[in-house]
């Protein structure tokens, strides 16, 4: 879906709805927090709020990073992000951008930068780069074929799973536009949320790796 075209430059469906849910979540973060309360009196969307960062921060913890709140902003925004594009799967005319390769691969190449950055600031440069040789040198290239293996994963699992769920949710309309279709759009939205899900604990389990001193091991075993 192309809505403006000029020579080269072309704005489509997945730019324009990639912004307009960074204006809803930019927008509705504003107003939640304008009003924060410390006190027992506090609105329904500031506990909607607390019970969302809560469940976060516990996922984070569990998966090895002791403090998760260091953590939180961006594998928080990455959750809300992909749970945010299928929720929004609802509005009629609405394709989600976490369907184009180009939106899930951009968001993968934000884990394969974040890992690297958190690693080097938890071991320092030489202690990031030294796991790239342990247990010994001969695993150098297979754990740098790893790094750039799990980024097309990512990019890949997340744009397969959201884009195969629109399409059939599409053609269901088509052929039986009733009863059905809203049965499966209930479970799209569903399969949305555990992408959203899945993929946001990838990403701290590769950044759990990456901070800690013997890497490689655990790395390993949660990309296969």
């Amino acid at each position: 879906m192309v809505f403006w075209s000029h020579a080269f430059l072309k704005l489509n469906g997945t730019i324009v709805f990639t912004w307009a849910i960074m204006l809803v979540l930019a927008g509705g973060s504003k107003l939640v927090t304008r009003k924060l309360s410390t006190g027992l009196k506090r609105s329904g969307w500031q506990n909607l709020l607390e019970i969302v960062v809560t469940a976060i921060e516990n996922q984070i913890r569990d998966v090895g990073l002791s403090r998760p709140e260091k953590y939180l902003p961006f594998l928080g925004t990455l959750f809300l992000f992909v749970a945010t594009a299928s929720l929004f799967t609802i509005i009629p005319g609405y394709e989600p951008p976490t369907g184009s390769l180009s939106t899930t691969a951009a968001l993968a190449l934000c884990v394969f930068v974040a890992v690297p950055l958190y690693g080097i600031e938890e071991q320092g440069v030489g202690g990031y780069l030294k796991s790239y040789v342990q247990p010994t040198i001969i695993m150098l290239p297979f754990n740098i074929i790893s790094e750039l293996s799990r980024t097309l994963a990512l990019a890949v699992r997340l744009f397969g799973n959201m884009m195969s769920g629109a399409m059939i949710i599409s053609i269901l309309l088509t052929i039986t536009p009733f009863i059905f279709p809203v049965v499966m759009t209930a479970l799209g939205l569903l399969t949305g949320m555990v992408q959203a899900y899945i993929f946001t604990i990838l990403a701290a389990v590769y950044i759990a790796a990456a901070t800690r001193t013997t890497k490689r091991g655990p790395e390993l075993a949660a990309s296969t």
